[in-house]
């Protein structure tokens, strides 16, 4: 029988029609309300959020937001509360391992022909083309990663570098005794967003202008290029090349651990506690020693705080280099230079760009972002815009950064000074005889048997490229500091001094110590990312082929440049800088 079916609602019948139209009355009137309630709520977050900019890395509602041109885009992981955790659910071991035993430790430095060479770029991306400007000059041999300066990978330098034509490999009469390693952290990202300065200033200028910015040709994708780097922690990439560095210092020297087998104690290895620095350690222990790490060595975590005495970050405890008004941290060199190789460029880029003027500073600030996102994100579109002449343009200001702006090495009043306290350090641990007086950055309160352990043949310590380069200038290296005062209106021709070379993310300085047939004594050398560095300068070492020096003489002449750098001079007394002064020697005015 044919009719409507009908529906009873309590005492309420209605034909079945009207409930499906009154249904749909109903959930469009709540669809319409939801979302109109939604949009509101989101309008509110994103008036918030862009009111107050310090609350962006710790929204819930980031990612929903439209991203606007030059704006931070941030994500955060992991979860602070992940809803699935269970760890009980996952223990880390089940047992049944089934049977293992180690092998014999791995020794490519005392035992292979050649040494395994270093090309730092694994999981970077380079461009596939640069500035049409440049396609003349292209050189084959050119290496857009070697051209960052301290912000680029390291990676072994050429053999005979640094002028000594031999490799990082144990020369033919010799037994690599033991190794003391100095490293700098990996790759990190730059430095806060909201400071003013460098890329982050960059990107808030564009965003500020982003709604009169109009970008073209190799400048187009600008139109939706969003701000992806926090602040100074250590990148993806740099992780890796801790890692990396870990597992080939392992194949190089992983026979020294027999020494601490047959001695029944463990390596203790030391390194600076900024996150950076920290987790470069971790990581590269992890990849020197393998999972899990207990049990395997002990990690020493120096305090980095003002005030605080630290060999592994000494500019903490240096007053005047810690006092802004000391004048010598002028920007004068790096902005006159910045002005002559970039002054053909920003006028180039602006072509392409409206509604937005470039300055000198954008122009570098877009080189800087070349090389901070392909260490943190792997590839960069502005690594593109650049000709190799500006390329080198930009290396060669990195190198004038950290001499004049940073102070750094030789070319700062303080280089010496700063890399003392570690100078001292070697030379406790080369001798085994405890440092008799901490008058510079050393903190006499580590140095006992258990934090600073004497008669290992394997250390390692974790810092700063700072303190690298104030290390190998307390040191008296002077080959590389022989150029003299750096130019700022052109690169000069021939430079030892190179921060690409020997201050790159994750730089490595091994103090080699051999036992050779043909030498009476013990050697050591100074090896900087694989490349063997002459020692013949300092007073008792002689112009050796494999660059080596008799222990003894390297350690007479160590003691007197500790004797001859006064820390409390360079630190606390009361000099000035007169106009136009520069040194090579690391040490001010006296």
């Amino acid at each position: 029988m044919g009719g409507q079916s009908r529906v009873y609602l309590g005492d309420l019948t209605l034909p079945s029609s009207c409930l499906s139209s009154a249904r749909r009355s109903l959930f469009l009137r709540i669809g319409t309300a939801f979302f109109a309630g939604f949009f509101v709520c989101l309008a509110v977050v994103a008036q918030y959020v862009s009111s107050n900019q310090s609350c962006l890395p710790f929204s819930l509602f980031t990612a929903l937001l439209p991203s606007h041109v030059g704006a931070p885009e941030w994500h955060e992981y992991p979860p602070a509360e992940p809803t699935n955790a269970f760890p009980s659910m996952f223990p880390s071991s089940v047992g049944s391992p089934g049977p293992t035993q180690a092998g014999a430790e791995p020794g490519v430095a005392a035992t292979a022909p050649a040494y395994p060479l270093h090309s730092g770029v694994v999981h970077l991306v380079s461009p596939t083309r640069f500035s049409q400007d440049n396609v003349k000059d292209r050189t084959k041999d050119f290496d857009i990663f070697r051209s960052w300066g301290s912000l680029s990978p390291w990676y072994s330098v050429q053999r005979g570098k640094f002028g000594i034509d031999s490799g990082p490999e144990a020369p033919d009469t010799c037994n690599i005794t033991g190794v003391h390693l100095l490293h700098r952290h990996g790759a990190r990202y730059p430095g806060d967003y909201s400071n003013g300065t460098g890329p982050g200033r960059f990107a808030l200028k564009l965003n500020r202008n982003a709604e009169n910015v109009t970008a073209t040709g190799p400048l187009s994708f600008l139109d939706d290029w969003t701000y992806k780097l926090v602040s100074q922690g250590l990148t993806h990439f740099g992780r890796s090349q801790l890692y990396d560095l870990g597992v080939s210092m392992r194949m190089r020297y992983g026979f020294l651990l027999k020494n601490f087998s047959e001695t029944n104690t463990l390596p203790v290895f030391r390194t600076a506690s900024a996150t950076r620095v920290l987790n470069s350690a971790q990581n590269f222990a992890l990849g020197f020693f393998g999972y899990p790490l207990e049990g395997q060595y002990q990690q020493q975590i120096m305090i980095e705080a003002k005030g605080s005495n630290n060999s592994l970050c000494p500019q903490r405890s240096c007053a005047n280099n810690d006092d802004p008004d000391r004048g010598y941290r002028s920007q004068t060199h790096v902005n006159t230079w910045k002005a002559v190789y970039l002054k053909d460029t920003v006028p180039r880029l602006q072509q392409y760009l409206d509604g937005f003027e470039l300055d000198v500073e954008d122009a570098y600030a877009m080189q800087e972002l070349c090389a901070y996102e392909s260490v943190a994100l792997g590839y960069s579109k502005f690594c593109e815009l650049f000709t190799e002449k500006e390329w080198e343009g930009f290396d060669y200001a990195r190198i004038l950064i950290k001499i004049y702006r940073y102070i750094v090495a030789w070319g700062s009043p303080f280089g010496r000074a700063e890399g003392i306290g570690y100078v001292q350090e070697l030379v406790s641990r080369l001798t085994q005889t405890p440092i008799e007086t901490h008058n510079s950055s050393t903190d006499a309160t580590l140095h006992n048997a258990v934090t600073f352990p004497l008669g290992h043949s394997l250390y390692v310590d974790a810092t700063h490229k700072t303190v690298v380069l104030s290390v190998l200038t307390a040191l008296n290296l002077s080959s590389f500091a022989a150029m003299g005062p750096l130019p700022t209106d052109h690169i000069p021709e021939q430079r030892t001094f190179r921060t690409t070379d020997i201050g790159p993310f994750a730089t490595n300085v091994q103090f080699q110590l051999l036992s050779c047939s043909t030498e009476h004594d013990p050697q050591i050398r100074v090896i900087i990312n694989d490349g063997v560095a002459p020692l013949a300068n300092l007073k008792g070492c002689q112009d050796h082929p494999d660059g080596m020096c008799s222990v003894h003489a390297f350690v007479d002449a160590q003691k007197e440049n500790i004797r001859s750098t006064d820390w409390d001079f360079v630190c606390n007394a009361d000099w000035t800088i007169p106009d136009g002064w520069k040194t090579t020697m690391g040490y001010p005015p006296l």
